[in-house]
């Protein structure tokens, strides 16, 4: 046993022998392995110096390369900082000089410009001087022109009233002419005109130069332009107002209260302005005319509400008004104002005849006793709605009548005082007392049913002794006078024209008649100059108002309006007569 075990301890120290001798030949041979690796380095480390060395070489030969390479450029750039310092020391040097020159350049710029401010500064002052002067010669040219201004107006206003005072003693018609302003329908009316016309559509050719004088430019195709000349009592250019024109119409309204018949007529051309001018404007619905805007108003409702105005300043009782509204339809005479049985009214046809007295009459005319304008005016928007119209190229409102509007004023005056005042004090007393429940028609009744009525002698001397003097007021829109080629009518409306056009011509040879002084004046060649005969024959105060179209397609038509007012302007009918009152019998 312990043989065994003595050689099983022999064999493991001989393993680990043999595994230790293997460990250090391994170790040999990785010596030998590192000692040759370590000769290696070695020799790349000797070469590696070699390399070091020789580059350390190199870097110092470059960085001294490098170094004069640098003191070359430095020397380099000085020297080009020498020069250009010294390049800098003759331009500063240059700009010294040019400074001083400039310096010396301003002063004396500086110097003269100074010369030239103070000349400028002297004329200026001078120039004011004068300016002053002229200023002050201006304010008294100024007020010269306003002294010479206001003398001229007052010559002006003298001569006026001469010429009015010549007017009234020779009984001549007074002709305002109204130039109506363009339109727009100018523009589309008249489809049928000629094509002369159809060029000159729109151009203005009448003209108001002053107050009184129309200018007129005449021109045909192929001739030279001609301008006419129209004087009148007054012309109204189409910016002047409605106010302007009643202002002028408004001093004729207080001699009908002086006792004098007064007529106004509106005469012109289809679409000229009459109605406008008499009535203002119209509404589209029922053809009356518009009382919303009393700058618009025309001649009829203004005149009413001045006659009302001056009726008022009167005493009270002492005048009563009464209106009439006709108008002359195809030389037929029909009142607007008559009413059927049930109080409808309704255009009814009447005819006029001629007095003993050789005064023009309507019977059975009907009369409207009215109290106030309002009154007047919804008459006669009554009978505005009976007026005849027919649309026309010319004007889409035509009327195709002569409307006749009358107010005539009745006035009561007492016998005892025939020739006194009628503002007398004490008589306005006894008219209150006397008139008071008499009015239009309890006066208009018969003298034996006035006498019936007095219960005593005291009385019935009272009741005689009461006068009425009647005045009337016409006022008159004439229907306008029309071209058949220009308005386009036919059929029904054609015959219209036809009576118009034949009224006109019969006013225009009454009028030639009064101017030739004729023994005999057509009045009864038309219904119109019949109805109108005491108006235009001599027995009341005459304004015929012109309106003309400035527009030159218009222009015959404006022509003949022009024409037919300096005819009337001829006329001399004498002296117009005042209504005069009664004298009282003196006989018991």
């Amino acid at each position: 046993m312990r043989a065994r075990s003595g050689l099983d301890s022999g064999s493991v120290w001989a393993q680990r022998l043999g595994q230790l001798e293997r460990r250090l030949r391994t170790k040999e041979e990785r010596i030998v392995v590192l000692e040759t690796e370590n000769a290696a380095l070695h020799l790349k480390l000797a070469e590696y110096q070699g390399l070091a060395g020789r580059s350390t070489n190199e870097v110092l030969q470059l960085y001294s390369a490098h170094g004069q390479q640098q003191k070359l450029q430095r020397s380099s750039i000085v020297t080009q900082l020498h020069g250009a310092i010294k390049r800098l020391k003759q331009d500063l040097k240059s700009l010294r000089s040019f400074a001083l020159e400039l310096s010396k350049d301003f002063q004396c710029q500086s110097k003269t410009y100074l010369y030239q401010v103070l000349t400028a500064v002297q004329g200026i002052q001078l120039q004011n001087e004068a300016m002053q002067m002229f200023q002050i010669k201006a304010f008294d040219l100024e007020q010269s022109l306003q002294e010479v201004t206001e003398r001229y107006e007052k010559e002006k206003q003298k001569r006026r009233a001469l010429h009015n005072s010549l007017v009234e003693l020779r009984g001549n018609i007074r002709v305002h002419c109204r130039i109506r302003p363009l339109l727009p329908f100018d523009a589309a009316a008249g489809h049928s005109v000629s094509q002369d016309r159809q060029r000159n559509s729109s151009e203005k050719v009448a003209y108001a130069t002053d107050d009184e004088t129309v200018l007129v430019k005449c021109s045909r195709p192929g001739h030279a332009s001609v301008n006419k000349t129209f004087q009148f009592e007054r012309v109204y250019s189409p910016l002047e107002s409605q106010d302007t024109v009643f202002a002028d119409v408004a001093p004729l309204l207080t001699s009908l209260l002086d006792g004098y018949n007064v007529c106004i007529m509106a005469y012109g051309q289809t679409g000229s302005g009459k109605t406008y001018t008499m009535l203002g404007p119209q509404l589209e619905e029922n053809f009356a005319y518009s009382t919303e805007d009393a700058s618009e108003l025309g001649i009829i409702p203004r005149a009413t509400q001045e006659v009302f105005r001056l009726i008022s300043e009167k005493p009270p009782g002492s005048y009563w008004v009464e209106v009439s509204v006709v108008e002359v339809y195809n030389n037929e005479i029909f009142d607007l104002l008559a009413k059927d049985s049930c109080g409808k009214v309704f255009g009814v046809k009447r005819d006029v005849v001629t007095t003993r007295e050789g005064k023009s009459d309507v019977p059975l005319l009907t009369y409207e006793t009215v109290e106030n304008a309002s009154e007047f005016l919804h008459l006669v928007n009554k009978g505005l709605q009976l007026r005849v119209r027919h649309p026309t190229l010319v004007h889409a409102h035509s009327s195709r009548s002569h409307l006749v509007v009358t107010l005539t004023i009745t006035t009561i005056v007492s016998g005892d005082n025939f020739g006194t005042s009628w503002e007398d004090e004490q008589t306005s007393q006894r008219l209150n007392k006397e008139v008071s429940c008499t009015f239009p028609q309890k006066v208009r009744d018969n003298k034996s049913t006035s006498s019936s009525r007095a219960s005593s002698p005291a009385q019935l001397e009272a009741t005689e002794k009461m006068k009425q003097v009647k005045t009337r007021l016409q006022l008159v829109d004439l229907a306008g006078s029309e071209c058949v080629g220009m308005s386009g009518v036919t059929g029904a409306a054609l015959r219209e024209t036809s009576f118009i056009n034949r009224s006109l011509s019969a006013l225009a040879d009454v009028l030639g008649a009064i101017a030739e002084q004729r023994s005999h004046v057509p009045y009864r060649n038309s219904k119109l100059t019949h109805l109108l005969q005491d108006s235009v024959g001599g027995d009341a105060k005459l304004l015929v108002m012109l309106c003309i179209s400035p527009d030159q397609k218009y222009l015959t038509e404006s022509m003949q309006s022009l024409g037919f007012g300096t005819r009337a302007r001829q006329v001399q009918r004498g002296q117009v007569k005042k209504k005069s009152f009664p004298v009282p019998s003196k006989a018991k």
